[in-house]
């Protein structure tokens, strides 16, 4: 492991939040490793929406021209690479990478994103971003007024079917199998006019991601054009945790207003740290970790600024 190089900070992950921070850090003169392995949780999805200026551009777009204005800014360095273990060392971080490559920085931030788990449904995953939604805020106007379903139970169930019933009048709660819903819960959903469905499921019937229907065990099947639902996640990368790291009882990483974790030297950004999963908040969260990060290297430097009264 002979390639070694030093930065004030490595980044890892290079999406929405990585790019962000490493914007703020290149204007702030600090040289910035971002490492990324191309393969962003939102890949599948045709179009970003809800992000002012760039409202239905694809996410390739969008990444494609964060990255080309980030690297005009010639101290930030960016590597196709995947990120696979760090030490903590008495000055700061060593990072080691897939490619065998090793680098060392004051300063690390995680914007690493959340791995979905995908339920065991024929035809689930290709639908996963195109068809079959996590949020409304992001893709509910393109089928708002369509006939409409949920995928979920229990709690989950109730939340989604008060949210959803916003965007259309045509909406069905599929809980495949047999519900969990308590009576009452039964009987608000039932206020808001939504028929359950408690049929499992065996497929769903789609085109190239856009889903028709929805195919059931006991051979029935009912045509949708959408769906919404909400799966389970991991952290899609187990560093921070490695590095000691807290989690929510969520499974986020639990970070400061600066998006600093509970390590000295180590940031989190994006996905990994909420359950807003909007390219605007990952934008925003890299923007401000990459100020907070900048403001902690220059107080390590100089001493701050103590400000005396007269009495």
């Amino acid at each position: 492991m002979n390639h070694i190089k030093e930065f004030d900070v490595v980044i890892i992950g290079g999406s929405y939040a990585g790019l962000s921070a490493a914007m703020a850090l290149g204007r702030s003169l600090r040289k910035v490793l971002i490492i990324d392995n191309g393969k962003p949780c939102n890949r599948q999805t045709p179009h970003s929406h809800n992000f002012i200026t760039q409202d239905g551009a694809t996410p390739k777009e969008i990444f494609n021209k964060a990255k080309e204005q980030v690297l005009q800014y010639p101290t930030v360095k960016f590597l196709k690479d995947l990120a696979v273990s760090a030490t903590k060392t008495t000055n700061g971080f060593e990072i080691f990478t897939e490619a065998k490559k090793k680098f060392i920085a004051k300063k690390i931030l995680f914007a690493t994103g959340v791995k979905d788990i995908m339920p065991n449904l024929k035809g689930f995953n290709e639908c996963w971003g195109v068809s079959v939604l996590h949020c409304p805020y992001c893709h509910g106007y393109e089928v708002a007024n369509k006939k409409l379903g949920i995928i979920a139970n229990g709690d989950t169930a109730l939340e989604l079917c008060n949210l959803i019933q916003n965007w259309t009048d045509k909406l069905t709660l599929f809980t495949n199998g047999k519900s969990e819903l308590t009576q009452d819960q039964r009987n608000y959903i039932s206020k808001l006019k939504i028929d359950i469905v408690e049929k499992e499921i065996q497929e769903l019937d789609h085109t190239n991601g856009n889903i028709e229907s929805l195919i059931f065990n006991d051979g029935s099947m009912t045509k949708i054009e959408a769906i919404f639902s909400r799966v389970p996640f991991e952290q899609h990368s187990k560093i921070p945790i490695e590095l000691g790291c807290k989690t929510a009882e969520s499974g986020h990483i639990e970070v400061e207003f600066s998006q600093k974790t509970n390590i000295e030297g180590v940031f989190c950004a994006g996905d990994n740290t909420t359950p807003f999963r909007a390219v605007s908040i990952s934008t925003a969260s890299g923007t401000k970790a990459g100020a907070f990060i900048n403001m902690e290297l220059i107080n390590e430097i100089l001493p701050k600024y103590n400000v005396t009264h007269d009495s």
